[in-house]
C-alpha cells in the first residue's frame, strides 16, 4: 500500500494516538483565547490613554500566539475528523480575521481619540467557536438525548 503524501508532511500516526484529547485541548486554547483576548483589550486600553496617536498600540503577543496555535490545532484536528474539523478550522479563521480587523479598528480609535470599544465581532466569533469545540468535546454528555432523537 503506498503512503499517503500528507504523511511526508504530518506524522498521522502521532496524530491519531492524540485525536482522543485534541478536541479537549481545542476547548481549553480556545478558553485561554477568550482570556488573552480580555488582556488585550486592557492593554490597548491603557497604550491609548497613555500615548497620543496609534503608534501606542502593538499587537498583543500572548494572544497572536494562542491564535496560530489555535489555527494548528484546528488544522491537525481535520485531519483527525474530517468534517468537524473543517467546521471548526472555518469558525477558528473567521475569528482570527476578526481579531485583524479588530486591532485595526483600535489603533484607528486611538488615532482618532475616540473611546476604545470592546472587540464585538471578535467575541461573537469566539462564542461560535467556543459553542462549536464544546460540541466537538463534551458531546458524550448530550449523546443519549442525540441519538434517541435522530
Amino acid at each position: 500500500m503506498l503512503p499517503s503524501p500528507l504523511e511526508f508532511l504530518v506524522p498521522l500516526g502521532a496524530l491519531e494516538s492524540v485525536a482522543g484529547v485534541l478536541p479537549y485541548v481545542i476547548l481549553v486554547v480556545v478558553l485561554v483565547n477568550v482570556v488573552t483576548r480580555l488582556l488585550a483589550q486592557r492593554s490597548f486600553e491603557r497604550a491609548a490613554d497613555e500615548g497620543d496617536d496609534d503608534d501606542a498600540l502593538s499587537r498583543y503577543l500572548p494572544h497572536e500566539i494562542v491564535n496560530v496555535l489555535l489555527i494548528v490545532l484546528s488544522f491537525a484536528f481535520m485531519v483527525v475528523e474530517p468534517h468537524g474539523g473543517m467546521v471548526l478550522s472555518v469558525l477558528v479563521v473567521g475569528m482570527v480575521i476578526s481579531d485583524f480587523f479588530e486591532y485595526e479598528s483600535r489603533r484607528v480609535e486611538a488615532r482618532n481619540n475616540m473611546e476604545i470599544e470592546r472587540p464585538n465581532s471578535a467575541l461573537v466569533a469566539s462564542v461560535l467557536v467556543i459553542a462549536y469545540a464544546g460540541y466537538q468535546a463534551l458531546f458524550f454528555l448530550i449523546e443519549p438525548i442525540w441519538s434517541s432523537i435522530i
